[in-house]
């Protein structure tokens, strides 16, 4: 175990190279302020230290709202109300630090507004039926239902996002006026889809479906409550919001 003080007050932290990555990214990216003490309850569970891009976002930031909200990056929690959960909440770490603790699916650290969830695969993800290797990030992809691996870590995958990845990427699943719906929403809600994204109907016409603005939690129970009807595999955890 390694204490607070050694994780957070490293020489050389990511957090100024990131600060900088943030002004000049490619999309609009919104830093929250922290809650200090949640982040470093994260920060000491985690026990990674400030020189990684992870450990910098828990420790320094309340989570990143990219893309007018679009995809939410967890951090240390937002000391505003109405912010976003720390990546301690979001992953039901200990209340004090345990270190016999692992998230047993892997680490939730990211959500998108309709339902994908970003997660670093843990120590053994064959075993949870994601794909990928150990440590690399995979997303639950609500059109499909399904993970899929992104073949980086957590630094190349922040990196990616500001850099503009996303526009690609949701490509057939954003549909006109998105940005606008996306930016209304608090961080404690999702948006809801019908027909359903995995369906032929939206898969077809995105422009043509309806949306309504709903609790997160809602929007990732309703997938998961799916993927067993439609008798694919259990997507396992994916966040708690």
């Amino acid at each position: 175990m390694r204490e607070i003080d050694e994780l957070a007050g490293v020489d050389d932290p990511a957090w100024p190279e990131l600060e900088q990555a943030f002004a000049a990214a490619a999309v609009p990216v919104e830093v929250l302020p922290a809650d200090r003490a949640e982040g470093r309850r994260s920060l000491l569970q985690l026990q990674v230290t400030a020189r990684s891009v992870l450990g910098t976002l828990a420790l320094n930031s309340g989570g990143l709202l990219l893309d007018d909200g679009w995809v939410r990056v967890f951090g240390g929690g937002s000391a505003v109300g109405g912010g976003l959960p720390s990546l301690g909440q979001v992953n039901g770490f200990p209340v004090d630090f345990d270190p016999a603790w692992h998230p047993a699916d892997g680490l939730v650290v990211g959500h998108d507004v309709v339902g994908g969830v970003f997660a670093l695969n843990g120590h053994d993800p064959s075993a949870v039926g994601r794909p990928g290797a150990p440590g690399q990030m995979t997303y639950f992809a609500p059109d499909t239902l399904e993970w899929e691996a992104l073949e980086t870590g957590h630094s190349g995958w922040v990196s990616w996002l500001l850099a503009g990845g996303v526009e690609s990427f949701y490509d057939g699943v954003r549909w006109p006026g998105w940005r606008a719906e996306a930016a209304a929403l608090t961080p404690s809600q999702g948006i809801t889809v019908f027909p359903f994204l995995w369906s032929e109907q939206a898969q077809a016409d995105i422009a043509a479906t309806s949306r309504r603005a709903v609790p997160m939690r809602e929007v990732l129970g309703v997938a998961a409550d799916f993927a067993g009807q439609m008798g694919l595999a259990d997507p396992g955890f994916l966040g708690e919001v």
